[in-house]
């Protein structure tokens, strides 16, 4: 197959007035994705359009690995490291995890990574998500169930989980319009809109991580600075012991909360 000679400059300058604020990079990317002409002109025709980039390629970059993504599945954020960080270091030796509204599974292929866990599962109520994490999941051997939080859940696990990580929406109702159009025109809106003040998600989250965590587990969860103080209210609420993580550097906030032994 010929190579492809692409004007670069003329690339990245449509790219930058079209908005995007990394053009360089994306034009690289976007190169390295197409093998034809036409092909680099159909991807950049539809980055100019609004498209994701991340759909555009297939993948997105978390935490050092590259995590499949399809047409709307939510794309991992670079704050989640936060998130996937804080639970890594209460998780204790050979933890059984959950991974709820895990999305493409980004944090449970961290997890799976880091943890060396001897059990190790992920959840989402999006069917589209639901086969995109099974596509990123199923080498190493991680169920993906399909369902309402905890409701696919096998139930021998009740009671018995070291760890439930949820990267649950929490973008309050009348904000999700906001958003950039990439999320909102692009991504579930299941995987955005957290209910009218963004923690209606998590209430349920804290309320089933409370039954399900072994004493002495942990549920972390990730939210908005502002919202973290009324979280910990629902989490202290539910029994639940919580900690607060913040990260200047990636705008991240994340809550660890122990089921107290």
């Amino acid at each position: 197959m010929a190579p492809i000679h692409p004007d670069r400059p003329a690339l990245v300058a449509r790219l930058r007035a079209a908005g995007c604020v990394y053009a360089e990079d994306e034009a690289e990317l976007l190169i390295a994705a197409a093998d034809t002409a036409e092909a680099l002109t159909d991807l950049v025709d539809r980055r100019v359009a609004g498209l994701p980039l991340e759909h555009l390629l297939g993948w997105a970059e978390f935490c050092g690995l590259r995590v499949a993504v399809e047409p709307g599945v939510f794309v991992p954020r670079g704050r989640t490291a936060l998130l996937v960080a804080a639970a890594a270091s209460v998780a204790g030796p050979a933890p059984a995890v959950l991974d709820l509204c895990c999305g493409s599974g980004a944090a449970a292929l961290v997890l799976h990574g880091r943890l060396a866990p001897r059990w190790l599962a992920a959840a989402d109520i999006d069917p589209v998500a639901v086969a995109c994490a099974r596509r990123n999941l199923a080498p190493f051997g991680v169920p993906v169930y399909q369902g309402d939080l905890f409701a696919p859940v096998p139930p021998e696990w009740r009671g018995r989980l070291d760890l439930v990580v949820a990267n649950a929406p929490y973008v309050p109702s009348g904000a999700v319009a906001l958003m950039p159009a990439e999320a909102r025109l692009h991504e579930s809106s299941v995987a955005l809109d957290g209910g009218a003040d963004g923690l209606a998600v998590l209430r349920r989250v804290a309320a089933g991580a409370a039954e399900w965590l072994a004493p002495g587990g942990h549920l972390a969860v990730e939210v908005s600075v502002t919202q973290s103080g009324a979280l910990c209210a629902v989490l202290a609420g539910a029994g639940l012991v919580p900690t607060v993580v913040h990260d200047d550097d990636l705008d991240a906030t994340a809550i660890t909360a122990r089921r107290p032994a």
